[in-house]
This record gives structure tokens, sequence and C-alpha cells, in this order.
């Protein structure tokens, strides 16, 4: 409930205020390169940062006798106001050390003139300068809505920067780009909503106000390069200094600074009057200088490339929005009548368009089927098959248009005949993988679905974990239904890799191959790297241990496996193409008092990586299961280098088939006293390798964790104690 209120809240703001930012943003951009093009005169005065304006005064007045007024500008340029002995008033740039002329200020350029205009009030003048200032603040809002947004998708804000699963070109550049601009976007939105604010609020008091013009005094008198707040204050201090008219004592120096404004004595140099400006002006003024890009040429690029930020975030905010609609579908036939049900919760429509791809194949064959979203579930009393495709998103939450499954289930019987599949959609770098999917298979089993398929979970939207299932659901169902043609092309944009080296295949057909990249910054050991041996959607998966820059994989060689015989027959120098999957629930836990690794086979691939990271020192006892020792002379000779290193603290090698002929879940039992000492101390668990020997250990450690008193082996899981990547 909460997550549809932020997301329409992001979508009515964005609609209400689209033309609006389009002519702000529009405007913005041109805006911008104003301050960058005035930057780039060459009109500074050298030493400006030191210079006092006891020192600056008499040079001016010497070299300019009608001076009128020394006014500094934004870019910290020095122009001089002086009435011209050939008549008139002139203002020239100067180098206020010298005198020296630098150059005249020339005419605001029309374009910028018009482009102010427009970009300041529309050209609707006072109305126009509140509506802009509305729109200032809905942009504020659209922001912080987004901002809600991207912490639910990222599981909470200790995820907000990190990896954002493949969704789509608009959605991912949308929550991208978002929150790398940010920042700006709201410098943009709070200044001028400030500024628009600002024009409201009554001006300070004049420090002119406040003089005692009866009491002012001619005597004793001295130069102006003696005054005291002269000789106090830089030139760098300075916004506008104006020069008495006359000789009168009724006339002064006016002293505008950057915090107040003084009124000094022509003759003695004493204050007169003086007034600080209030904390309000000054923001006003800051907003300003920032709004405009003022404050530098940097900051100025970096606003226009803001303003660009936001027309793509219109963009992409719309075609995400029209995305979804399109999911929504025409049937061509009943609820009542359909014999196969598609049932799709998806939050983006990515996971839509394979839900479409089932059904359209289905309506080609004459099969009477019918797709809607979960939420909308209803009667179907001729279903014989119903399919849940259901991503999840944030922290296990059902997609928006799935939220009221649960609540229709619980009132609508189930088809009595229908036999129920589901598949989940999701990424492994994600805690929650594939949760909400997992909710929906004890949901269905607490109301006595009939199960056709054991649960299916597609991976970064794999074409090939996807063909798995269609194979078997295909299988079971007797459905003539094809893997679609627009999912089984390899994905665009892989990394390329060159082989750097490779190890002979063991006895238990094992082998190691190294691969290095120009970018491998982003890659840490525990990721995951798809390749695709031929060149099509099927995608092969292998967790990643980095060592010297360079990544290394241990294979396990089918005779008839895809990927293991195409790395197996690769030589050192050619090259492959692949991509990195971000593993963000299985990183090196760089803070932990001590680590247990516990892996089989070729699972301690990922675990060789971390160690070889552990140059803090951090306390590992690994426990590495095999057949036998042969198997492990593979790693044998890394591992004693890294206990020289004291980068590992224990190695405990099991072999199943020679010496002692147990597991490592009978090798934990033995250790349990240590374990439960490390469980204790608040180590953390690691587990890499085969799916039946992650559940031999975890009840292991469900019995020794509750000894320890450290709780059940789930709750360790939440609390990221226990890590897991077994498949």
């Amino acid at each position: 409930m909460i997550l549809s209120i932020w997301r329409y809240s992001h979508l009515t703001l964005a609609i209400s205020s689209c033309l609006l930012l389009i002519v702000a943003s529009v405007t913005g951009i041109v805006l911008a390169f104003e301050p960058v093009m005035d930057k780039a005169q060459r009109f500074h005065t050298d030493g400006f940062d030191t210079l006092s304006v006891a020192h600056v005064v008499p040079v001016l007045k010497e070299q300019y006798p009608g001076i009128q007024e020394i006014i500094i500008d934004d870019n910290d340029f020095v122009m001089v106001k002086y009435a011209a002995a050939e008549g008139g008033d002139q203002q020239v740039y100067v180098n206020a050390a010298t005198g020296k002329i630098l150059g005249t200020p020339r005419e605001k350029r029309p374009l910028f003139l018009w482009m102010t205009t427009l970009h300041r009030s529309l050209f609707m003048k006072e109305t126009g300068r509140i509506v802009v200032g509305v729109t200032s603040f809905l942009l504020i809002l659209i922001a912080v809505s987004g901002v809600f947004l991207v912490v639910q998708r990222q599981n909470g804000w200790k995820h907000f920067f990190s990896n954002i699963e493949q969704s789509g070109f608009a959605q991912y550049y949308h929550v991208f780009w978002g929150r790398l601009s940010l920042f700006f976007i709201l410098a943009i939105a709070l200044t001028g909503t400030y500024i628009a604010v600002y024009r409201f609020v009554p001006p300070p008091q004049k420090a002119m106000a406040l003089i005692d013009e009866e009491n002012i005094q001619e005597e004793p008198m001295i130069s102006a390069d003696a005054f005291p707040l002269f000789r106090q204050t830089r030139l760098a201090e300075v916004e506008k200094l104006q020069f008495p008219f006359s000789d009168f004592p009724e006339d002064y120096f006016f002293l505008q600074l950057k915090d107040k404004e003084v009124c000094v004595n022509q003759f003695t140099g004493t204050v007169l009057a003086q007034t600080e400006y209030t904390t309000s002006y000054q923001l006003a003024s800051f907003s300003l200088r920032w709004h405009t890009g003022r404050s530098g040429s940097i900051w100025a690029i970096i606003m226009a490339f803001t303003a660009a930020y936001i027309l793509f975030f219109i963009y992409s905010g719309f075609t995400i929005t029209l995305k979804r609609r399109r999911s929504l579908v025409r049937n061509r036939f009943k609820a009542r009548d359909a014999r196969v049900v598609l049932l799709a919760g998806s939050e983006s429509g990515s996971t839509f368009k394979f839900a479409d791809a089932v059904y359209k194949q289905l309506v080609k064959h004459g099969v009477k089927v019918f797709i809607t979203d979960l939420s909308k579930y209803q009667p179907f009393p001729q279903a014989g098959h119903v399919i849940v495709f259901t991503s999840t998103y944030g922290q296990g939450d059902p997609p928006s248009n799935a939220k009221k499954f649960a609540e229709k289930l619980a009132t609508i019987p189930l088809p009595q005949q229908a036999a129920w599949s589901i598949v989940g959609f999701g990424s492994r770098s994600y805690t929650h993988y594939c949760k909400f999917a997992y909710d929906v298979q004890k949901l269905l089993e607490q109301a006595g679905a009939k199960e056709l398929l054991p649960i299916f979970t597609v991976n970064e939207k794999s074409p090939q974990d996807f063909s798995d299932w269609l194979t078997a659901w295909t299988r079971q169902t007797g459905f003539q239904v094809l893997m679609p043609r627009e999912l089984l092309e390899a994905p665009i944009g892989l990394t390329n890799l060159s082989v750097s080296g490779k190890t002979a295949v063991n006895e238990e057909q094992t082998f190691m191959i190294r691969l290095k990249a120009r970018q491998l910054k982003q890659v840490v050991s525990g990721d995951l790297l798809a390749i695709y041996p031929k060149d099509d959607h099927r995608e092969r998966l292998y967790s990643v241990g980095k060592v010297n820059n360079e990544i290394q994989l241990s294979i396990k060689l089918h005779e008839h496996g895809l990927g293991s015989t195409f790395l197996h027959r690769l030589q050192t120098g050619e090259k492959i193409r692949g991509r990195f999957l971000k593993n963000q629930h299985f990183r090196f836990p760089k803070k932990a008092r001590q680590i247990i690794m516990i892996s089989n086979g070729t699972g301690i691939a990922p675990f060789l990586g971390m160690i070889a990271e552990n140059k803090k020192k951090i306390p590992i006892d690994l426990y590495c299961g095999f057949r036998r020792r042969s198997s492990f002379a593979l790693y044998q000779a890394f591992l004693d280098e890294q206990m020289n290193k004291e980068r590992l603290r224990k190695l405990h090698l099991v072999l199943s088939r020679e010496e002692e002929q147990e597991y490592v879940s009978h090798r934990l039992l033995t250790h349990k006293s240590g374990v439960v000492q490390a469980l204790q101390n608040g180590a953390v668990i690691m587990i890499c390798g085969s799916l039946s020997m992650q559940n031999d250990v975890l009840k292991v450690l469900e019995t020794i964790s509750r000894e320890a008193g450290a709780g059940s082996c789930e709750q360790l899981m939440e609390s990221e104690r226990i890590l897991t990547d077994c498949y």
C-alpha cells in the first residue's frame, strides 16, 4: 500500500509538472552556458584574494578621477563605473592592483535575455514566477518520492548505491542516473524554490537609514588608504563600493560586503552605520549563485547535465509507465471458458513479456487461454492449468499488480482440476531472490493446490532458465510451445575476456582457467560470470575468484557439458565474451571477526579469491571437501602460500573416498566445540558448492548454532552471518 502511494505520487507529480519541467530544463541547459562563457573572459585581478580595499581605493581613484562605484561580479572580475572627462558614464573591467583596463562589459545576448525571462516567469511576470516556484517545489517532491522508490527497489538504504537489476534500458537508467544526479536535482529544486519564496520576504533594513547625520564629524581627517575598515577588508569580501558624490559630510562611502553593508565617513573613516544581512537574505544570495551556475564553470556544466537528466527522466518515466500499460492485454476468451490461465506479477512489465510469449503461442494453437494480473485472480471453473509468472519487488514484496493475490486467494476457491506451475523472476544479486514466488508457492500449498512442477526461477531474465522451465512444462502438458524467438539471442554489450592460463584436467575431470579483461575493477570474488558457448540464449554461470586482477574459475568437465566443454577447448590467448553478474549477498565480510568457509568440489573457486583478498588477516578456517587428495592438488600450492602470508589460518581437507572417508558436514560435527566458540564470537559462515552439501551442512549448523545460543540458521541467514551460494 505504501509503495503504491509513493509510485502514484511520483507519477502524478511528474504528469502535473511535465510541460513546465521541460521548459525549465531546456532553458536551464541553454542558460548554463552563459556563466561558462563569462568565466572564459580574462578579466582577473592579480592577487585578488589578498588585496585590501585600502590598497585598491587610492589606485583606482587616481586612475579614474570621476569614479563612482567598484563592483565585484560573480566571476570575481572588478568593474569600475566612472564619469569620463569627455562626458558620460563609462564602465570598464580593470586590474584592481594597477588600475589597468582589461575590457568593457558587453550587453547581455538577446538569446540569453529571452531564455532568462522564459525560465524565470514564462513571460507572465509575477504570476509566472509563482508558477515556476511551484514547479521547483514539485520537483523536490518528485525527487523525494523517487528516493523512496529506489530504497524500496534496492532493499533498503544500505543498498541504495548497490547493483541495479537489469530491467530494460529505460528503467535501469532511470534508477542509475537518478541516484547519481539526485543531489544536483535537489540543489536545483531547493534553490529555485527558495528564490521564488524569498520574493515575498520583506527586504532587510538599509544601513543608510540608521545614520545620525547631525553628529557626522569631519575631523580628524585621514586618507582612505588609512581607514581601519578598508585596511581590514579584503577585496574578495566586497560586492560593491560606492564613492561619495560630493565633499559634503552627508555623503559617505557605501560598502556592500557578502554578509553586511556599511556606511563609512569619507573624512575620518569611522563607521557611520552598518546592518548585518539576515540569514534569509544570505541564503537567497547563495541560492541565486548556485541555481544560475555563477559559482563556477564546473558547477554550471553540472547544472546543464542535470537539466538534461531531468529531460531524460521525463522520457524514461513515461516509457516505463507506457510499458506497464502495454502489459494490459485483451483476452480472446472469457475467464470462465479458459483451459489455461496465466497470472502475471510484474513491476516494470519485463516479466510480463515472458507470460505474453506463452500466451500468444497457446492462442495460435487454438488453446483457450486467459492472461491477467495476479491481483485480478478470479474464478476459473474450466482451467486445467494455471501458471504464475512473477517477479519480486524490494525486500521480498509482491509487484504492484500482485499485492491483492493473497487476499483474493483467501476468498475465491481454486479451480478443482487445475495443475499449478510457478516461475519466479529475479536477480541472484539480491538477498530476497524470487522470494515472492516462494511466498505464492506457500499460499497455494495452504490452499491445497495441485502442483504440476516444482518452482522454477529465472535469474536476470536468463533465456536458458526460462527455456528449462518451458521444456519441463511442455513435457508434462503436451502443449507445443517453443522458446520465443525474441528470447533466443545472446545479450548485447558483453565483455571481452582472454584466456591467460589453464591447467590440465585431473583424474576427477576438474581444471582451472584464468581469464583477464580490461575492466575488472567492479568485479569481486563471489560474483558470477555468464558465458554463451554457442553465442545464443544458452547461458552458463560460474562463480568467480579474483586473484591478481584476473578471474579464476574452477570447472568440472562433463562429457556433454555445453559450458565446461567450451571452456576446456580454449587455448591461452583465445578470447571469449561474457558478462559479470553482481552476487551482492555473497561477498567477503571484511568486518567479520572470524570467517568459516565451507565448500565441496569446484565450490572452492570464490573462496580462493576471497582468501587472497584477506589483507587484514581476519582469521579464516576453510573446510573443503573432495573425493581424493589428488583432486585437491590443483589448489594446494596456492592455499599453502596464503597460509604462509597468514591470510588463511587453518585448512581442513575432507576426503570422501580416501583416508577418513567423510564429508564436510561430518567434520563440522567433529569440530563442534570450535564452531560453537566461533559463533559466540560473531563469526560469519560461508557455504559454496552443491545444494546437497549445503542441506547437510545447514542441518548440522542448526544444531550447533542453537547450542551456541546464536539462534536458528534462518535467523543467522537473515542477519547475514550465514552466506550461501550453492546450485
